[in-house]
């Protein structure tokens, strides 16, 4: 893949940063510390700390990078907005979906949109806000995509607000482009059950798993073409092993003497 070299010089970017930046958290955890040691449990802080900006500074770019090499796309933009207009008949269809689905209807993305498409213009029209699009892509056949990207276990309890900002991103595109086709999914950069299958049993209920959810190979297939999930995990293992006398180097700064 002819950017690979770019992919790999934003993983290097954005690891010598958080080298840089990164300060250890000052919970003191003295059985944890005597028994592993403290630059262990630097590098286990570190580990979750970088989790928490990976979507953001790392797996965006990519994902804009691969979508933009990818002839099947025509626009890929990071942290898109999607508007602030929502018709008031739409958000009451809107809480009709998600009240359905608390009582146990089967979620079915395809009819949802027609349900909002519906009423995307009808009745009042409200202001709303709403989070950014992680990632929005738009092909050569004009269907959008927008991606809201997590982490590898999202929160449970948070499913609802996940389904209801898919859908309102859906209501306020169509608000503008009322005969757009659009898809709006959760994005999940890599299975950390792997070998074995995603536990899509947790997001049963609320998504609708083969048109609301990418996981792994399926997100980065999808965007950059087939093969792109190898080649990323590829990228970030030479970068591993390029960098590892940097990384050996910062960690042993928190042994202690």
């Amino acid at each position: 893949m002819e950017n690979s070299e770019f992919i790999k010089e934003v993983i290097r970017k954005n690891l010598r940063n958080k080298f840089k930046n990164y300060k250890p958290k000052s919970n003191e955890m003295p059985f944890h510390v005597r028994l592993l040691g403290t630059d262990r449990m630097a590098l286990y802080s570190f580990i979750q700390s970088l989790n928490t900006t990976f979507g953001a500074s790392l797996f965006e770019p990519v994902a804009v990078t691969l979508a933009n090499a990818n002839k099947k796309f025509k626009m890929a933009e990071c942290q898109h907005v999607v508007g602030d207009s929502i018709s008031e008949m739409a958000q009451r269809e809107i809480q009709e979906i998600m009240n359905d689905l608390s009582i146990g209807v089967d979620p079915k993305k395809k009819l949802e949109i027609e349900r909002i498409r519906k009423y995307c213009n009808r009745g009042l029209t409200k202001k709303t806000k709403t989070v950014k699009v992680d990632l929005y892509l738009e092909s050569v056949e004009n269907e959008i995509y927008l991606f809201d990207l997590k982490t590898a276990k999202p929160n449970k309890s948070n499913f609802k607000d996940f389904k209801r900002t898919l859908l309102e991103w859906t209501a306020i595109e169509l608000f503008n482009k009322p005969e757009a086709n659009i898809h709006s999914y959760i994005a999940i950069p890599y299975n950390p059950y792997e070998p074995e299958p995603y536990q899509f049993w947790t997001l049963k209920g609320m998504l609708d798993i083969e048109e609301e959810l990418l996981v792994a190979e399926r997100f980065w297939d999808f965007i950059g073409g087939e093969g792109s999930y190898e080649i990323l995990l590829d990228c970030f293992e030479k970068v591993g092993i390029e960098l590892r006398p940097e990384i050996d180097e910062y960690f042993s700064k928190f042994n202690k003497k």
